[in-house]
């Protein structure tokens, strides 16, 4: 079977970057930082192992949030020394639509009377709990109820 790529960017395409396989996680988020970042009421991840990735192009970062410095393109949360996945803002892949579906939502507290829950995905007022599989899924620097 072939591993599945699939390839995004910014919108003005100075950054682009490829996923090879499946993400690890993929969630919805409504937090305020989210919200501000994207300019939209939640954002949507996916988490892939950090050797699955990469990128061609230079990017900026404000607080570990990944950005195109040419056209403000919001792409992914940068990595720390040490991390083993990088988020990606699903929004940037090339392909819609594709077959991610979050698999949580968190601060739905926050979560607009007019968006509908994800049907089958977890939903969590605030943070989710700390996964327990081989990687860490709790909320990256987005989510992190700094300004909630």
């Amino acid at each position: 079977m072939d591993v599945v790529v699939r390839t995004g960017g910014c919108l003005c395409g100075a950054v682009r970057y490829s996923v090879r396989g499946e993400p690890a996680h993929v969630r919805r988020c409504h937090c305020a930082n989210c919200r501000k970042e994207s300019g939209s009421a939640f954002t949507v991840y996916a988490i892939w192992p950090l050797e699955a990735f990469e990128m061609s192009g230079d990017i900026s970062s404000f607080d570990g949030r990944g950005f195109c410095p040419r056209c403000g393109s919001r792409l992914l949360d940068t990595s720390e020394p040490g991390d083993t996945h990088i988020e990606i803002r699903i929004g940037t892949l090339d392909d819609a639509p594709f077959d991610l579906k979050p698999e949580d939502e968190i601060w739905v507290k926050r979560r607009e009377s007019w968006i509908l829950p994800v049907e089958g995905a977890a939903q969590y007022n605030e943070k989710a709990p700390r996964d327990t599989r081989s990687y860490d899924a709790s909320p990256g620097p987005d989510c992190s109820g700094r300004s909630e």
